[in-house]
């Protein structure tokens, strides 16, 4: 993909440490109003507005290294449920565990994809997402625990579809959840019985396996 800034150089520990205090900043102001300006933020951020621009350009940079830490946090999390499962429905309520509180901590980037983000950015950052619910999926068509109507990869972008909307619902105050009623929504949305979505997910997050240990 063109346009996109190259990787910053190595920073020192206190410019780090002040360039992760901004970006929490802006994910605090953004997520209240994405339209603060980067004087909000920097204010915010307790600094003044031209160290904001010692570390981001200007807001598109700014959104950008939001993003990139998403991506980042997106493909750790991933690597977290790399380890199989019995079953398909255990894999999927583990993966959706696991990567609930990071779409939880960027839920800002739902609002902001479309005007600072664009669809080929979305897209990158969400890769190793889907690609590893897409396989969940086609793993669970073949053991018959999900519906085959439609196939794994449409399959898994409605269920994005679904938890970006009830991330977007924690935006909008009509959803609270600490990703077990998102999991057994996913779970229920494949076509996993709700009494056994409910109980496959509850026994994760009861017993700690959420996600398989470091």
């Amino acid at each position: 993909m063109t346009g996109r800034p190259a990787p910053p150089a190595p920073r020192r520990p206190a410019a780090r440490s002040t360039r992760t205090r901004i970006l929490e900043a802006a994910l605090h102001e953004l997520g209240r109003n994405p339209d603060s300006t980067l004087a909000d933020i920097a204010e915010a951020a307790g600094v003044a507005r031209r160290t904001v621009y010692v570390h981001f350009a200007g807001r598109s940079a700014l959104v950008e290294g939001i993003a990139a830490d998403a991506a980042e946090a997106i493909r750790r999390a991933v690597a977290l449920t790399r380890t199989p499962a019995a079953d398909a429905a255990t894999a999927l309520a583990r993966f959706v565990l696991t990567l609930w509180p990071v779409g939880d901590r960027y839920r800002v980037l739902i609002d902001l994809a479309r005007q600072d983000l664009g669809p080929d950015r979305v897209d990158e950052v969400l890769s190793p997402a889907r690609d590893t619910v897409t396989g969940i999926l086609a793993l669970g068509q073949q053991q018959g625990v999900f519906h085959t109507r439609v196939p794994p990869a449409p399959l898994g972008r409605a269920l994005e579809a679904l938890l970006l909307a009830l991330l977007d619902g924690v935006n909008s105050g009509t959803w609270s959840d600490d990703g077990t009623r998102a999991a057994t929504a996913a779970l229920v949305a494949v076509g996993v019985g709700s009494g056994v979505a409910a109980t496959t997910v509850h026994r994760l997050h009861n017993t700690g396996q959420a996600h398989p240990p470091h």
